[in-house]
């Protein structure tokens, strides 16, 4: 199969754009992640190849971001060429419509809201699930237990206190592990107490485990005795606060567990910021990866209006409009998670708004521009 004449050399132009602005925004990604790993790499000595494999696998995260920008960028600068050079205008007096020229474009806005949703869905939580076993990895690099005996140690995520008697002789594995849960009203509603517990990758594993359970007046309620319990590790505060400024809860799960997760906390009651958070972000696996098409849409009026006037012009508007569209994003989300927006609504409003204007701007453009070309003289002022 072979792409009718127009619509190949049309993707000839937008496809050199497009890989240049994805490879761009790979590079200042990786790079923004880089410089928030030095205090891993030169205070804490941390090697260099688990660093360099945790920015790697970090990657996979902007894919979300990276596929609009791009598409943006190649829209502008594509069909700016074409219209720069007056190649539209010829296309045009031949008889081919706007909207026909269009079609290329919007196609493969289309793909690549396709592409980018498969890759937010399937590559990208199991690669943040990757990078978070390295990072254990760079945190806990040797082979000795984190967890210093006859001291509690505070997991500043899941408010879980651990609790080692002392460490075996081959300096693998933990004797007398408690491990303290707290609870709503009570400071424990739990407790497990294993005789012997080990590490692997980013959790600890408890061995022949007691739990205790207790009610909300701290009166022991029962106890269960299980053979294994896997659960992960505590992190230290700095390195709590990095992975979750690293990490967002839809970068790390796909949209079948984000849904079921939300459904759990209906069901448990949980509402308020924390439920509309979780409601937007799984919003959000459909309408980051929709904002591919919708680059397209903005995207096409712009080059029409400003293509004559140079690469560097198109270059800033592909900025700016980015920014502009990130801002309503991240204005919309505020508004979701406190419940002044429907959390649905409130993800795709930033598509809505833009996609409405570019669609307005392509009507606009077809009346005034396309039926009377600035290079071509007006019929009021054309000789009759």
């Amino acid at each position: 199969m072979r792409l009718p004449i127009l619509d190949s050399y049309i993707l000839k132009e937008l496809l050199p754009p497009f890989f240049f602005a994805f490879a761009a925004f790979f590079l200042f990604w990786a790079f923004s992640l880089i410089l928030s790993s030095f205090d891993f790499l030169i205070n804490q000595h941390a090697p260099v190849f688990l660093v360099l494999r945790f920015v790697i696998l970090r990657i996979p995260q902007s894919l979300s971001m990276a596929f609009p920008f791009a598409t943006l960028f190649a829209a502008l600068i594509g069909m700016g060429r074409l219209i720069g050079d007056h190649e539209v205008i010829a296309m045009r007096t031949s008889g081919i419509s706007l909207w026909r020229l269009m079609l290329t474009p919007l196609l493969f806005g289309a793909v690549c809201f396709v592409l980018a949703l498969a890759s937010d869905e399937y590559v990208t939580p199991k690669a943040v699930a990757l990078s978070e076993r390295t990072f254990y990895q760079i945190i806990y690099r040797t082979a000795a237990i984190p967890l210093q005996p006859q001291f509690f140690n505070k997991d500043p995520d899941s408010g879980n206190v651990f609790y080692v008697g002392q460490v075996s002789h081959d300096g693998k594995t933990m004797e007398d592990v408690k491990i303290f849960k707290p609870g709503k009203a009570t400071p424990w509603n739990e407790t497990d107490e294993a005789k012997t517990a080990t590490i692997d990758e980013s959790s600890i594993v408890l061995n022949d485990v007691l739990q205790t359970r207790y009610n909300n007046d701290g009166y022991e309620t029962s106890q269960t005795r299980v053979k294994k319990i896997t659960m992960g590790l505590p992190l230290g505060d700095e390195a709590a606060q990095f992975t979750s400024s690293m990490t967002s809860e839809s970068s790390a799960m796909n949209a079948k567990q984000m849904e079921s997760q939300v459904r759990q906390m209906q069901a448990q009651g949980i509402g308020g910021s924390t439920l509309g958070t979780m409601q937007v972000q799984l919003a959000d696996k459909v309408a980051y990866p929709f904002a591919s098409f919708v680059s397209v849409l903005i995207a096409l009026p712009l080059a029409i209006r400003f293509g004559k006037r140079g690469r560097m012009l198109a270059m800033a508007i592909a900025i700016l409009v980015f920014f502009i569209y990130y801002m309503l994003t991240f204005a919309m989300s505020a508004l979701g998670r406190n419940g002044l927006v429907n959390p649905n609504l409130a993800a795709w409003l930033p598509n809505i708004i833009i996609g409405t204007l570019g669609i307005a701007l392509l009507l606009t453009e077809e009346r005034i521009r396309w039926f009377y070309p600035q290079d071509a003289p007006s019929p009021a002022t054309s000789p009759s």
